[in-house]
């Protein structure tokens, strides 16, 4: 049983996860973040690396990506920089990003650099389910890797199903079909997606992302999933204080 599954057996509701793109807002920050991220009530963290071309990303996490690569981030100094890790921080940490780099670097090599710096499972947006499966999937099983899926409001139920079959994690629900940074819209629609998937008979547990920009958002995620993901808003507040007290005054709204 890797970190993910053990948090989630041993903590059933408001898991608070946070993204971050590593290497922002300076390019040695990736540990110490996490770190001060931990030490402030996160239950998970997503660490982002970067990729020129992040179609699923708002502006705000675009432009956190931008500045990381230009500084010289890339996934070899991402697995440098992550050795110390697990010398500073217990909970799940997952990496999250395109299929390009990924492949680029290999995907057995990802896995084999994950576990050697304790990273527990990695959610990639565009790596195709079926290519997962055919490929990849018997590489992230043999390294103990959870591969992270995502669901739309335009997701079938039979794909929802072979999804859930696939996973060993959590299932990643987006709460719409925008980019990253768009501001939670409870509308109808909205509610009704969130209470179809929660209705469904599956057996990974579910967190929400994209557009939980503060606390009532992040509590009525927690309605319908075991907890929800804060991306845009916390890199945002790392623009304009990325020490320990920002942070920690960051996360206050949502673990007080």
């Amino acid at each position: 049983m890797n970190r993910i599954n053990q948090l989630f057996q041993e903590k059933k509701n408001n898991i608070l996860s946070i993204y971050y793109t590593a290497g922002f807002p300076e390019l040695s920050d990736t540990v110490r973040i996490a770190k001060a991220l931990e030490l402030a009530g996160a239950d998970m963290l997503e660490i982002g690396f970067p990729y020129s071309d992040p179609v699923a990303d708002g502006p705000v996490i675009q432009a956190s990506s931008k500045k990381s690569l230009d500084a010289g981030m890339d996934l070899k100094l991402l697995f440098e920089q992550l050795k110390t890790l697990r010398q500073e921080v217990s909970i799940p940490v997952l990496l999250m990003g395109y299929v390009n780099p990924l492949l680029q670097y290999g995907v057995e090599n990802f896995c084999k650099s994950c576990v050697e710096v304790g990273v527990d499972g990695l959610i990639v947006p565009d790596l195709p389910m079926v290519e997962y499966e055919e490929f990849y999937q018997n590489i992230f099983e043999q390294y103990g890797i959870s591969n992270v899926f995502l669901v739309t409001p335009q997701t079938t139920v039979e794909r929802i199903h072979k999804i859930d079959s696939l996973t060993n994690g959590f299932i990643y629900m987006v709460s719409s079909s925008a980019t990253t940074g768009k501001n939670l819209q409870l509308s109808q629609n909205t509610e009704d997606y969130f209470s179809r998937i929660a209705a469904l008979p599956l057996k990974n547990p579910k967190m929400i992302g994209f557009g939980i920009n503060g606390k009532a958002a992040f509590d009525k995620a927690c309605q319908y999933a075991n907890g929800a993901i804060i991306g845009t808003a916390f890199v945002s507040s790392l623009e304009k204080d990325s020490s320990s007290t920002g942070i920690a005054e960051f996360m206050k709204a949502f673990t007080a």
